[in-house]
């Protein structure tokens, strides 16, 4: 794991709030979504996951699955500031002529499987921690779930599969925004006590805030939590996070700016730096 340069992180994760603002516009996309799990995704790349942006297939890579595929924006643009992918794709975004798109797609440098129907990669993150195991490889295998997204079986079936095959080289970090598209995941179908549920399925947990770079240090610095067991982060984030005229905002799930209202969404979000706003939680909370 690197060293943390705190105040690099926070400007990294300014300029891709920048870039994901600008992609809410010309049909629009998952802003809230994608600000939720931004700071994560810088955190992964700058810190944590082995990759080579020169050498995307390096059979010695670390896998990042995106399976909240609707917050793609959030991976376009830290693939934009980690070099792996062109600046300038970005403006092709909803374009027929590219593939920059509201969902992951393979053909974007970067992205290891296409997503969208929720509860679809944490099962395909298995299967490549299996073979990783098989074939006696250190990868880390890392995949992004939503809150909403583990009302989805399929999830718990991987997990059961997970467990029974002692992947702790697999990670599920749970962005957990306690929203479903317009509702709160609480009034819908509530998950707490989630570490609990996971633990039950025979993993080991942790829970931090995903907007604090120190508390993430802390916990990925940890892991494996448990050798033998599959590992959970669940990352309490705020949907919208950086622009609080739209975060934790029901109706504000999916947007569509005008490019004037998008040059004050710009403004807010230099004007209300810093970013980060505290979360009552423990700053490290194992299970």
């Amino acid at each position: 794991m690197n060293e943390m340069d705190l105040p690099q992180l926070e400007e990294l994760a300014h300029r891709v709030r920048q870039r994901i603002v600008r992609m809410a516009t010309g049909g629009g996309c998952f802003l809230g979504s994608a600000l939720s799990c931004t700071d994560l995704l810088v955190y992964l790349y700058s810190n944590f996951l082995r990759f080579n942006p020169h050498q995307p297939s390096d059979p010695e890579r670390d896998y990042l699955f995106l399976s909240k595929g609707h917050a793609v924006p959030a991976l376009y643009a830290t693939l934009v500031e980690m070099g792996r992918l062109e600046a300038k794709r970005l403006q092709n975004h909803l374009q027929i002529h590219d593939d920059v798109y509201w969902h992951p797609n393979r053909n974007i440098p970067g992205v290891e499987f296409h997503s969208g129907s929720l509860g679809h990669l944490l099962p395909v993150a298995v299967g490549v921690a299996m073979d990783c195991k098989l074939r006696r490889q250190d990868n880390w295998v890392v995949v992004i779930v939503g809150d909403g997204e583990l009302n989805e079986g399929s999830n718990w079936e991987a997990c059961l599969v997970a467990s029974a095959h002692q992947l702790d080289n697999l990670l599920v970090i749970v962005d957990r925004n306690s929203f479903q598209a317009n509702l709160r995941t609480e009034a819908l179908i509530p998950l707490e006590s989630l570490g609990n549920k996971f633990h039950a399925f025979g993993w080991r947990t942790m829970r931090v805030s995903g907007h604090n770079f120190e508390a993430m240090h802390k916990a990925f610095s940890h892991l494996p939590i448990s050798p033998g067991q599959p590992n959970v982060i669940i990352a309490d984030t705020v949907r919208g996070q950086g622009l609080p005229s739209i975060a934790q905002r029901a109706d504000r799930w999916f947007c569509d700016f005008s490019a004037v209202e998008i040059e004050q969404l710009l403004d807010e979000l230099d004007r209300d730096r810093p970013l980060h706003i505290p979360l009552q939680i423990p700053v490290l909370d194992r299970i």
